[in-house]
């Protein structure tokens, strides 16, 4: 339950003997369960994944609403610290996927959650800068005069991931949302917004950065200019076959060796 009372939707992948702790924040229209397979595989490996489903998504109250960065920032350090509660002693990461990624990287630019390193998956860093003038201010119209209307990527014919089989099962769950209102899209670009420009603010804690550079979703340019601008202790891994949705592909298995050997290092 967060501070102001709200109980948002959890799930959790437990080790037998945990030697580390995963806090993991699913993407835009997504929720916990995006961690399913990579949580499971952790699980044998001694790592217990938490992943709640963030306000707005999934099982959590006032679906489809934006809550705002700084609300989003602050249930990740609450969460952050109740895990630690329950764990103490072990090594906390938090790992953010596309839009969570935007929350754990902007997270550091304020009082930082306590854990012990980041890990960026596909992180959503495409903030207004990087839009073209007509794209923002039709957003902008849009959020600020009919905020109810829902937006679709329909007829863009973007590829998220080379899995079809879980594309599919995907289009089939009536937790994924399919359209986001205008206005939560506005609140999506800020929140990238503030990822983008936090990146010089993660003072010396861990990154491990991931991308793949066949994503469609997040343009490689401002995903480089980020992780170019991350100092300190950085792992940047790129993977050539790799789409938006690295922690699902085909190849996911190789990511998930990597995040564990990451934080078995660190």
């Amino acid at each position: 339950m967060t501070r102001d009372g709200l109980a948002l939707g959890l799930q959790h992948w437990d080790a037998e003997h945990p030697r580390t702790i995963i806090v993991a924040l699913h993407g835009m229209s997504d929720y916990s369960n995006v961690f399913a397979m990579p949580a499971a595989y952790w699980a044998k490996h001694s790592v217990t994944t938490y992943a709640y489903d963030q306000r707005g998504f999934g099982r959590s109250p006032d679906t489809g609403m934006w809550a705002g960065g700084d609300v989003m920032r602050r249930d990740l350090t609450d969460f952050v610290d109740v895990v630690r509660a329950r764990h103490p002693g072990r090594p906390v990461y938090a790992l953010g996927e596309s839009m969570g990624g935007a929350v754990v990287l902007s997270a550091m630019a304020s009082p930082p959650p306590h854990v012990d390193g980041i890990v960026l998956v596909a992180p959503a860093v495409w903030g207004w800068r990087t839009l073209p003038l007509t794209h923002r201010a039709a957003l902008w119209l849009a959020s600020h005069s009919t905020p109810w209307w829902k937006l679709s990527g329909e007829g863009l014919h973007l590829m998220p991931s080379d899995n079809i089989p879980m594309l599919r099962a995907l289009a089939r769950d009536p937790l994924y949302q399919h359209r986001a209102r205008a206005d939560a899209v506005y609140g999506l670009v800020t929140l990238m917004d503030e990822s983008y420009d936090a990146a010089v603010h993660v003072n010396g804690t861990p990154v491990l950065f991931m991308y793949g550079e066949k994503d469609q979703i997040v343009p490689r340019a401002p995903t480089e200019e980020v992780a170019a601008k991350l100092e300190g202790d950085v792992t940047v891994e790129r993977y050539p076959n790799g789409y938006h949705m690295l922690l699902r592909d085909l190849r996911a298995e190789v990511v998930w060796d990597d995040v564990l050997a990451w934080t078995n290092g660190h």
